[in-house]
């Protein structure tokens, strides 16, 4: 067993302990239908057994008829016996199935409201539907055939027993290196579970992330990039799926082992035990234990360890373990208050002043993180300065963490290691208010609420005037919507504006935000182009510092620098240095002025 297994048992054992304590009574019932198992496996052979010798080789055939009708009501039981057990099983395995859903969902409901490194758990999906359904299934297997084997393998062997003491000296040793052959192939199967599980997290995290990023796949000509790494996550899974089915086929073998070699080992021993004394009804009663309950029972635990088990072990690591790590990802960041949904920053405090003159507006101290302790970083040791009143533009393909830059920054996300500062303050943990003052986030879906024009737009500036609203409105273009509305005093209704007329509202909005940096993650892809070029004019013409994650190639060359993600090492410079340096940033301009 590897340290993992281990540690993995360890954890698992007080909540198993826990599970099945509060289960006695369908246990202590399972326990006496097993017993009837039991004694049905110890009849069967004995009354093969006593029929050939005390009936037919006696010359008494009704004797021999009766033990043998004594054998078939044995052997029509154990319809009833199974039945019985079923009906129990069934008390034991659909709790658990209840549990690990709901510890599941607990889990990536948690994550999720957080909002901390990780973000959301994309790997639910596969735990909530594949991998709680081999939970339930595989610990339904292990609590039946290990019942079963317990309890028919004691009767078998105590019939062997009373059939003839020697009979176990043949039979044993075939079994036990069967079984010795079957151990040796659970550590590398449980391994390569593991691998296979992870391979199919992997796969199902990328189409997660592929299908919700459709639209930049296609805008910035990434999509064979996307589907070479779908590629490569397909050809991982299925050599997982062939490692695990090569150590299977060793498994197979080991069954054959101890399937078979007992019957031969019995029948190359006949003459020799009838030299012991061991009668010939005794050698049918040993072959009717071995072919009857013995060897199908034993087939049956080693299947089920070897597939049930450590599919059971891996996957309750996977959906309970994780746990852990949800908890080491928590120690990694740093307590913060609530920060309001995207683009409705709460009004800053008028004590909490900023002075931008003498700082960096933003800067980055080799920030990492990682969505998952375990996991690759998506930003790793990045480094970037920007100075007051600089207009950045922030590109890279979808997926390579231009929404995670701008959360950083924003202070809803913290990194794993590394620190972001705006204004000369870090931003990690600080308090709602003070983080308002300091910046604006207007995300890809803009928000507008319930009420009149004009408090959508004055909501981070309550106190400007109405010559200070009309001027913003006439900036970016948004006097026909308004006029439309009724005027700044009409009432919004939100479901009847389209994603553009949103994003302009909450543009707006973020122009008369007195906080020094403004951060737009996509914040104009539903705009068309002549209105993202008026809107991003009329931002960098404001007093502070514009960072944009760019939709078009044309933010790029309106920014004063770009800085591009690609996966390996960020590079920043203006449009003509990064075509002159970064193959990247050659192809999404070469894709986009196509």
């Amino acid at each position: 067993m590897t340290s993992a297994e281990a540690g993995t048992l360890r954890r698992l054992a007080p909540p198993a302990r826990r599970f099945l304590a509060h289960r006695k009574g369908v246990l202590v019932r399972l326990a006496l239908w097993s017993l009837a198992e039991s004694g049905q496996a110890f009849l069967v052979g004995h009354a093969v057994a006593r029929s050939v010798d005390e009936g037919f080789l006696a010359g008494d055939p009704r004797r021999g008829l009766l033990w043998l009708g004594i054998a078939l009501v044995a052997v029509l039981s154990g319809a009833r016996v199974v039945r019985g057990v079923f009906a129990q099983l069934a008390g034991v395995t659909e709790p658990l199935r209840d549990g690990l859903v709901r510890r599941a969902v607990d889990r990536s409901m948690a994550r999720a409201a957080r909002g901390g490194p990780g973000g959301t758990d994309r790997a639910a999906v596969s735990r909530l539907t594949n991998q709680v359904e081999i939970a339930r299934d595989s610990f339904a297997g292990l609590v039946l055939t290990l019942r079963s084997f317990v309890f028919t393998a004691a009767g078998a062997l105590l019939g062997l027993l009373s059939l003839h003491p020697a009979l176990l000296v043949v039979v044993l040793p075939p079994l036990a290196a069967g079984l010795a052959l079957f151990l040796f192939t659970l550590r590398p199967m449980a391994a390569a579970q593991r691998r296979a599980l992870a391979a199919d997290e992997a796969l199902g995290d990328h189409a997660a992330r592929a299908r919700a990023a459709l639209r930049d796949l296609a805008a910035c000509g990434t999509g064979p990039g996307a589907e070479r790494s779908g590629a490569d996550l397909v050809a991982d899974a299925a050599a997982a799926a062939r490692t695990l089915a090569g150590w299977a086929a060793v498994r197979t073998a080991a069954l054959g082992v101890a399937g078979h070699l007992p019957v031969l080992a019995l029948l190359v021993a006949v003459e020799r035990l009838r030299g012991q004394g061991v009668s010939v009804g005794a050698l049918l009663g040993a072959f009717t234990y071995l072919v009857q309950s013995l060897l199908p029972a034993l087939h049956t635990l080693m299947t089920a360890l070897g597939a049930a088990g450590s599919r059971l072990l891996v996957v309750l690591d996977r959906i309970l373990g994780a746990e852990q790590e949800q908890e080491q990802e928590q120690e990694q960041e740093q307590e913060q208050e609530q920060v309001p949904g995207p683009g409705i920053a709460s009004a800053p405090a008028a004590a909490f002043t900023v002075d931008t003159a003498a700082v960096p507006a933003l800067e980055l101290r080799a920030v990492t993180l990682s969505y998952g302790v375990r996991a690759e970083p998506v930003l790793d040791a990045l480094d970037l300065c920007v100075a007051p009143g600089e207009h950045l533009a922030v590109v890279g393909p979808s997926g390579i963490g231009k929404s995670t830059l701008t959360r950083l920054v924003a202070g809803t996300l913290a990194p794993s290691r590394g620190e972001v500062r705006v204004a000369g303050r870090p931003v990690t943990g600080r308090p709602a208010a003070e983080l308002a003052a300091l910046r604006v986030l207007v995300p890809q879906d803009a928000y507008v609420f319930s009420g009149t024009v004009g408090d959508n737009l004055a909501y981070l500036r309550t106190d400007a005037s109405r010559a200070e609203l009309d001027a913003a409105v006439g900036a970016f273009g948004l006097g026909p919507l308004v006029e439309r509305l009724g005027g700044l005093n009409a009432t919004v209704r939100p479901a009847e504006l389209s994603p553009g007329e949103r994003q302009l509202v909450a543009l707006v909005r973020a122009y008369l935000s007195p906080a020094p940096l403004l951060l737009l993650d996509e914040a104009t892809c539903h705009l068309d182009p002549a209105s993202e070029a008026r809107a991003e004019e009329a931002l960098a013409g404001r007093a502070g510092t514009l960072v944009v994650v760019a939709h078009r190639l044309s933010s790029a060359v309106r920014a004063d620098r770009t800085l591009v993600l690609d996966g390996v090492r960020a590079q920043c410079g203006t449009h003509a240095e990064l075509l002159g340096r970064s193959p990247l940033y050659r192809d999404l301009t070469g894709h986009w002025n196509s």
